[in-house]
C-alpha cells in the first residue's frame, strides 16, 4: 500500500513546506480535493493566501511530476476564504469540484481567443467535428453566453430533452452540443452578471448527461471575464487554445488572453492563426491579406507551438450559417485540409485517454 501512486504523489507533496507556517503543505491544509487518475494525471487545489510564497505551487508541481508514474499535474490555485489559514490550521474548502466528478469528460480543452470576429467558433466547431470523425467521443460545450453560435453552426433547433435530474444534449457530426442558445429564445438578450455567468457553467458542467467523452472542447467567450476565470476554476482543464488573426492588433488581445490563462496556471497548448492568408479557390495561389506571421511571432513570445495557419476561404461564413462546417460540407478544400491537419496537432498536444486513437497520451 505504501508503494501506491497515491501514497506516492502524498509523499512527494509532505517535502513541499510552506516556511511561513513551518509546515508542509499537506498539514498545513493547503491542498484539497486531491485526485489521482489511473493514467497518471494528478489534480488538486492549491490554497495560497497572499502572504505566501508563490513559488510553492511551482514547487509543489516539480515535486509531483519527478514522481514515477504521474503523467501530468494539474493545479488549480485559489485564495482562503475570510483571509490567510492559520499557523497549521486547515484551510477553507475550495470551490472546485473534486475531480473524479467530471472524470468521464476527459480532456477538457478551453477555446479562447482576445476579441471577437477572429473565427473562434468556426475553430471550436471544425476541431470537435474532425476529433469526432477521427473516432474520439466528442462533446462541445458552448460557453459564449453573450453570443451563443454554435447551434447555428451545428444547424441544431429546438430545446434538449431532460432525463431525469440532467440536460440531454443534442448531437450532430458525432458531437454531443450543449449551449445556452439552446434553452433560450434567438433574440434574447444575454444580460448576466459574475455569479450567474458561474452558476450557468457549473450546470452545464455538472447536469448534461455528456456520457463518457474522450475531448470536452469548450468554446469561451472573447476576453478575460467572469467565463474564464469561472471554467478555470470548476474544472482541472488540460489547457486552453489562442484563436488570433495576423493583425498586431488582435495579437495584442490574444497576448492577454493566454496570460489570463497563465495567471490561473492552465496551460496555454498552442496558438492557432485564423484568416491566415487568401486562398484563391481557381488558381490556388495564396494573397496575404493582413500582415504575415502574427500567430507565429505571438507563438514564440508565448513559448508554446503554432497549430494552424487557416486560410480565408470563400463560402465557409455562409457554411456555418446554414449548420455546416466547412470540414464536413468541403473537406477537400483549403481551409479544411488546414484545419484538418490542425487537429492532428492539438490531438498530438492533448493526448487522449482513447486507445483507438494514435495520438500522444502526455
Amino acid at each position: 500500500m505504501a508503494n501506491t501512486l497515491e501514497a506516492r504523489v502524498a509523499g512527494a507533496l509532505t517535502n513541499v513546506r510552506n516556511p511561513r507556517v513551518d509546515n508542509d503543505v499537506i498539514s498545513a491544509g493547503m491542498v484539497r480535493d486531491l485526485v489521482v487518475l489511473p493514467d497518471g494525471i494528478v489534480s488538486l487545489t492549491f490554497i495560497l493566501s497572499t502572504e505566501d510564497p508563490a513559488g510553492l505551487v511551482r514547487e509543489a508541481k516539480s515535486a509531483l511530476k519527478g514522481v514515477p508514474g504521474v503523467t501530468d499535474v494539474k493545479i488549480n490555485v485559489v485564495e482562503p476564504q475570510g483571509g490567510a489559514p492559520a499557523r497549521g490550521a486547515p484551510a477553507a474548502p475550495a470551490p472546485q469540484a473534486a475531480a473524479t466528478d467530471l472524470a468521464g469528460l476527459g480532456r477538457i480543452v478551453a477555446v479562447s481567443s482576445g476579441k471577437g470576429g477572429v473565427g473562434k467558433s468556426t475553430v471550436s466547431a471544425n476541431l470537435a467535428v474532425e476529433l469526432a470523425r477521427r473516432g474520439g467521443r466528442v462533446g462541445l460545450m458552448d460557453a459564449d453566453i453573450y453570443g451563443p453560435n454554435i447551434p447555428r453552426m451545428f444547424g441544431l433547433t429546438g430545446k434538449p430533452a431532460v432525463r431525469g435530474t440532467h440536460i440531454v444534449p443534442l448531437e450532430r457530426y458525432g458531437v454531443k452540443v450543449m449551449s445556452l442558445g439552446l434553452l433560450v429564445e434567438r433574440d434574447a438578450p444575454a444580460i448576466w452578471r459574475g455569479p450567474i455567468i458561474t452558476k450557468i457553467i457549473q450546470q452545464f458542467l455538472r447536469d448534461v448527461d455528456w456520457g463518457d467523452l474522450d475531448y470536452l472542447i469548450v468554446d469561451l467567450p472573447p476576453g478575460t471575464g467572469d467565463a474564464q476565470l469561472s471554467l478555470a476554476q470548476a474544472v482541472p482543464l488540460r489547457g486552453g487554445l489562442i484563436v488570433t488573426t495576423p493583425q498586431e492588433v488582435a495579437i495584442g488581445d490574444a497576448l492577454r488572453g493566454a496570460k489570463m490563462f497563465e495567471r490561473v496556471n492552465v496551460p496555454v497548448l498552442g496558438v492557432i492563426e485564423n484568416m491566415s492568408y487568401f486562398a484563391c479557390p481557381h488558381c490556388g495561389k495564396h494573397t496575404e491579406i493582413f500582415l504575415k506571421g502574427g500567430g507565429e511571432r505571438l507563438a514564440k513570445e508565448l513559448g508554446v507551438p503554432l497549430l494552424g495557419q487557416i486560410p480565408l476561404q470563400s463560402g465557409v461564413a455562409d457554411l456555418a450559417d446554414s449548420g455546416k462546417p466547412v470540414i464536413v460540407a468541403e473537406p477537400d478544400s483549403p481551409a479544411a485540409r488546414a484545419l484538418a491537419d490542425m487537429t492532428a496537432k492539438v490531438a498530438e498536444v492533448v493526448g487522449t485517454r482513447s486507445v483507438a486513437l494514435p495520438i500522444l497520451t502526455g
